[in-house]
């Protein structure tokens, strides 16, 4: 649980300093550039004759980071930056429902604080919603959301069941490659590169979310994932929002209305607190 519990704060971070630094480039170039960075810190693991084995991570590493990028960056086109955020807090609800689904089991109890996390997160995030604009938008976050959460379970699932890959930087190698495949694909199509200028500090943005929130981030949020059980992997995936609004109150001085920051938080850490609580009995 620690591991995913450093990658929430690191990624609690990424929203400010992506609002702050990154406004105006072109989306799809910085989910490409992120996931490039990441690629080269993990290329020199890559070994090319073990491919056979890592075929199945390439796909996955398309589908959780490439396709997910994507999805979620279009979404933009028709939601408001909270309308986003709002929306991606169903997440959890897709991790439970997907890891049932391939186990062929129902867990009450992981379904449970999935939807007590995505309560304790929407009291945080809800406002005033004008439908008109969102149908569109709202599927694309839908998609983000599905294609986060089936890459996670897909992962866990392939791991947990193979003996023949070790090396989880090797693995991770072929994950990112994936990604780079398709949001590079999507950069050519999409970006216009001549109007691509980066300020210094831009560049350092994009070198520090390369490595640290998106190169370890989700090195350490997937190998986390191994550690824990669906329900824990639910509600960590909605637990960076309220470290997010924290960090951006704290750190980048925006404002946020403490009290439904206080209550949504508190569920989010109940739902949590419930799934190791009840889920150690289970086991017992």
């Amino acid at each position: 649980m620690i591991y995913l519990l450093i990658v929430s704060l690191l990624w609690a971070f990424s929203f400010g300093l992506i609002k702050d630094q990154l406004t105006g480039l072109d989306p799809v170039f910085v989910a490409f550039a992120r996931m490039g960075i990441a690629l080269l810190i993990f290329m020199p693991f890559f070994r090319w004759e073990k491919f056979k084995a890592q075929w199945p991570l390439l796909l996955v590493g398309a589908v959780q980071f490439g396709l997910m990028y994507i999805f979620y960056i279009y979404s933009y086109q028709w939601l408001k930056a909270f309308q986003v955020a709002l929306f991606t807090i169903f997440t959890p609800l897709y991790v439970t429902l997907l890891e049932d689904l391939l186990r062929k089991k129902f867990h009450a109890l992981h379904l449970g604080v999935a939807l007590l996390s995505i309560l304790g997160t929407g009291i945080i995030l809800w406002t005033e919603i004008d439908s008109r604009q969102i149908v569109m938008g709202f599927l694309f976050v839908q998609a983000s959301n599905l294609c986060f959460a089936l890459g996670q379970i897909l992962y866990r699932k392939i791991r947990l069941n193979s003996k023949s890959i070790n090396e989880e930087a090797q693995i991770f190698a072929a994950l990112y490659l994936g990604a780079v495949l398709v949001t590079g694909l999507a950069a050519v199509l999409s970006v216009s590169w001549s109007a691509i200028f980066l300020t210094k500090t831009q560049i350092w943005t994009l070198i520090y979310l390369g490595i640290l929130a998106s190169g370890f981030g989700f090195f350490l949020w997937n190998y986390g994932a191994l550690k824990v059980n669906a329900g824990t992997l639910a509600v960590f995936n909605n637990l960076k929002i309220p470290l997010a609004i924290g960090v951006s109150l704290l750190i980048f001085g925006e404002k946020t209305n403490i009290v439904r920051l206080l209550a949504g938080g508190t569920l989010v850490g109940l739902a949590l607190w419930i799934n190791e609580k009840f889920s150690y009995k289970l086991k017992s």
